[in-house]
């Protein structure tokens, strides 16, 4: 296949993907005209939705497939990784262009909303509520994807820089809230001390393992989630702390093994792709640091202590001795 030909596949791949997350999105809206009064044609529009982005997504990776071949016979300075990684970020930014603008979309007509006064149909309320709450989950996907391509390049180096890591860390938190005021949880988020300062690491691993851990609480905490942000003399620590049933102490060293869920164990249908925890553990690790979890299920005399916790722990510095 040309160039041409793999640039074009590569292109329409990406399209189809942004209409297939275009119509998950905008699924109530589609259906309601489709049908209306009724909620049955929201649910097959969500599912062409789904099958179009896949069918997008294929299309893109195996233009970078082709693609990557020829760049690794015709030149000898570019790993498979870098290539690849190269062309995920297009792919990346394309899918991110239409998910920006119907976010913007959605902020201006709930801000349309609020200026008139007027009382909302409920199905215009819950369809601004659900793209406000799919967002994070969309992002996430797609940073998931381009991190584990990342993660393929064994030379691959963190990018480190001074860090505002409590301002890091709120912005997650603000992320999901709504998710969580959604769920009925409740989710706080603190720092000692007060006056944290900058931390020497790489804000992009930072964001995306704490994203992932508390994404993962979402999930599954029955009530509360609470992110900590503490410090010694030689490590910061992001504690992210649930109160849900907690993981069976057989099946603790496996939470960070990939594709590995609970619901394996079972012989149940998987609810996750198990990538998120893995690849937070992965990055941890190329940063200089550990992710360690641990968790508690509940007892009969104990209800009510059941709780899982997850704590990352990076250097305060982590840029290389010739550079302090």
């Amino acid at each position: 296949m040309s160039d041409r030909s793999s640039k074009l596949l590569r292109i329409g791949g990406a399209s189809l993907a942004a209409i297939g997350l275009v119509l998950v999105l905008l699924s109530p809206v589609i259906g309601e005209p489709i049908s209306p009064g009724s909620l049955w044609w929201i649910e097959p529009v969500a599912y062409v939705g789904a099958g179009v982005f896949f069918l997008g997504a294929i299309a893109s990776f195996v233009s970078i497939q082709l693609a990557s071949r020829r760049e690794k016979h015709g030149a000898d300075d570019r790993s498979w990784s870098q290539v690849t990684q190269d062309y995920f970020d297009t792919f990346a930014h394309d899918m991110g262009r239409p998910l920006r603008r119907i976010l913007g979309k959605q902020r201006e007509v709930r801000a349309l909303l609020n200026e008139t006064g007027e009382t909302t149909p409920r199905m215009v309320t819950e369809l601004l509520d659900e793209i406000e709450q799919q967002a994070p989950n969309f992002r996430l996907m797609i940073e998931n994807v381009r991190v584990l391509v990342d993660l393929e390049d064994e030379y691959a180096q963190p990018a480190v820089e001074p860090v505002d890591a409590a301002a890091v860390i709120l912005n997650i938190a603000d992320r999901y809230l709504p998710i969580a005021r959604e769920r009925g949880l409740d989710l706080v988020w603190w720092c000692e001390p007060g006056e944290f300062g900058l931390v020497y690491t790489d804000a992009s691993a930072l964001d995306h393992v704490v994203t992932n851990l508390v994404d993962n609480a979402t999930k599954f905490a029955d009530g509360q989630i609470e992110i900590r942000l503490t410090r010694n003399d030689a490590h910061f620590l992001v504690r992210v702390w649930d109160d849900g049933p907690g993981i069976a102490e057989s099946h603790l060293v496996h939470v960070f093994d990939r594709g590995w869920t609970p619901e394996l164990s079972a012989r149940r249908e998987k609810q996750s792709s198990g990538l998120g925890l893995f690849i937070a553990s992965s990055l941890s690790e190329r940063c200089g640091g550990d992710l360690l979890v641990e968790s508690r299920q509940s007892t009969g005399d104990e209800a009510n202590d059941h709780h899982t916790a997850f704590t990352l722990s990076l250097p305060l510095d982590n840029r290389p001795a010739a550079a302090k």
